[in-house]
């Protein structure tokens, strides 16, 4: 009897050779188990047996959270090998889904939180689905006026051999909260008046909402004043002390605190565009000229067939939300035989109204203009100049997605310094509709028209050229506009169109496919729209979608790549 006995303990703990696992489960959880449930390897029969009872308690609490309350998890051998055989059982649904909401809160209120559970009767259940429930009804009382609002309790009862969870969910609003006055921190350069202009949603006295909060963040974030902003409702159970029973609305500081930016910034850059060529530039930007939260922005950029040094001054918005700027520029181009020369100088005032930004400006620009093979001239012309655009994108650099409108007018008067009289009115269109997770078109539209008794006197800013990309690719960068000697100059009517199809490979990488057509010219009669089309690659890079065509110009029966940076709203 005791020999017996040893030899089989001996048997028991002799080393058997390492097996994997191999699990079998249906395809619904399989996915769940490969990748969370930890199978390991087998080595010896005491192992097995801890193996089996761990495979048991990891599945079947990995299964719960899928609404798998009654699975069966068996391991056992067959030809050698160690499976683990996972039978599911039946899913559980949701079954009673009570809800209370305890002390005073208006009913239509109460009724919207209600009627917005996410989790409700007949589905299935899912831990992660619970608690985005949960949540999302927090997050929805905690927008609007009930910023101390929580969830007191939360009850999931399983029923396994029903196969049905029921849910009971306890929140407390708390009180009513109104805004109270600020209180701003973290400043050194800049003044309290500076955050306070950037601040048009957040009134002493208003009702508390979230949005108003994270709106005026966003404005603050968008300065180049901070790098970073946090505005939060300072409310009185934060330091430990009980709202006053019996008020009907709390009044709460509102505590900003920014962390502020360097406010000089050197920055070197070198690029290349099928356009202008291959660039260098150099820039500066001080958020702080003169101590008063000015923002000078200057630079230097030379391309190919571009030279351009400017040096701009923005001022801070006043109480209307316009914001004033000061500038002047000097460049000088040869495109398409054109050799240009100019300088000018400038003031405008941009006004955000809701969705619309206006911007208003004034500017002077002499410019001298050498046609090859044709005579010198030299342009001057005082403008004024309103321009409105309009956009509507979620993302804006989703090209699958939003709108957008321009339109610009501008002109001059040979009674105001200019030698022409002319008014510039032109219009931009841009669209892009989803078709689906993986495709997207990209509608585009220019019409331009300077109303002028001809074109001599106008400087090429006020006239138009297209070509290239962005414009009507297969042609290369302005080369469709005017005849002059051998050169192309700006004409005084503009018309393109364009469509894209893309197709997305993967998240990143996708094909297109399109077809512009577009012309410039001094007289309707004379438009001839030239045609482009074809195919491209597209990149969602870090700093914008990237496009790479490969177009045919009609017109000229020549393939031309043409590289850019596409960024349509």
């Amino acid at each position: 009897m005791h020999k017996s006995v040893a030899l089989a303990a001996l048997l028991f703990a002799l080393p058997v050779s390492a097996a994997v696992p191999q699990l079998q489960a249906p395809e619904e959880v399989r996915e769940l188990l490969t990748n969370y449930l930890n199978l390991g390897e087998v080595t010896d029969a005491p192992s097995q047996a801890a193996f089996e009872r761990r495979v048991r308690r990891e599945a079947g609490n990995l299964l719960a959270t899928e609404g798998y309350f009654s699975p069966e998890v068996t391991v056992h051998e067959r030809h050698g090998e160690l499976l683990v055989d996972v039978r599911p059982g039946p899913r559980s649904l949701v079954g009673k889904v009570a809800i209370e909401i305890v002390g005073e809160i208006e009913p239509a209120r109460r009724e919207a939180l209600l009627s917005g559970w996410k989790l409700k009767s007949g589905q299935a259940f899912r831990q992660a689905d619970w608690d985005n429930a949960k949540q999302s009804l927090l997050a929805e009382l905690l927008a609007v006026d009930y910023p101390a609002g929580r969830l007191q309790d939360s009850q999931a009862e399983v029923d396994p051999e029903a196969h049905r969870v029921d849910l009971r969910v306890l929140v407390e609003p708390g009180p009513l909260y109104s805004f109270g006055e600020l209180k701003i921190s973290g400043l050194k350069r800049y003044s309290r008046e500076l955050v306070e202009r950037f601040n048009r949603t957040v009134k002493p006295g208003a009702n508390y909402r979230e949005d108003k909060l994270l709106a005026f963040q966003a404005a603050l974030q968008d300065t180049p004043y901070f790098g970073s902003v946090t505005v939060s409702l300072e409310r009185a159970e934060d330091d430990g002390v009980a709202p006053a029973v019996g008020e009907e609305r709390v009044t709460a500081p509102v505590r900003v605190h920014v962390r502020e930016r360097a406010p000089y910034q050197v920055a070197f850059g070198v690029g290349y565009s099928t356009n202008t060529g291959a660039r260098v530039e150099t820039s500066y930007r001080s958020s702080d000229l003169f101590g008063r939260a000015w923002e000078l922005h200057t630079g230097v950029r030379i391309e190919q067939l571009r030279q351009t040094a400017y040096a701009d001054v923005f001022f801070p918005p006043d109480d209307r939300r316009r914001r004033d700027g000061v500038g002047m520029a000097i460049q000088s181009s040869d495109i398409e035989n054109l050799a240009l020369d100019s300088y000018s100088l400038g003031a405008t005032r941009v006004q955000q109204r809701g969705s619309v930004e206006q911007r208003l400006g004034i500017n002077w620009l002499e410019e001298k203009q050498t046609p090859q093979g044709a005579p010198t001239t030299t342009n001057k012309a005082l403008t004024g100049q309103v321009g409105w655009t309009w956009r509507h994108a979620p993302e804006p650099l989703d090209r699958s997605q939003g709108i957008s409108l321009q339109l610009q007018l501008g002109g001059g008067s040979k009674q105001l310094f200019s030698d022409q009289d002319f008014l510039r009115t032109y219009l931009r269109y841009n669209q892009g509709v989803a078709l689906g997770a993986s495709d997207g078109l990209l509608f585009r539209g220019e019409l331009g028209v300077t109303f002028a008794p001809s074109r001599q006197g106008i400087p090429q800013d006020f006239l138009f050229r297209t070509g290239g990309s962005n414009s009507v690719r297969g042609y290369a960068y302005q080369s469709l506009g005017v005849p002059e000697g051998s050169a192309v100059v700006g004409g005084r009517y503009l018309m393109t169109v364009s469509a894209e199809y893309t197709h997305w490979l993967t998240s990143s990488w996708g094909a297109a496919v399109f077809v512009d057509a577009g012309d410039a010219q001094d007289s309707r009669e004379a438009f001839d729209m030239a045609l482009g089309y074809g195919l491209g690659a597209r990149w969602k890079s870090p700093v914008g979608p990237l496009g790479l065509d490969l177009a045919y110009g009609q017109r000229e029966g020549k393939l031309r790549f043409d590289f850019s940076l596409a960024i349509p709203f």
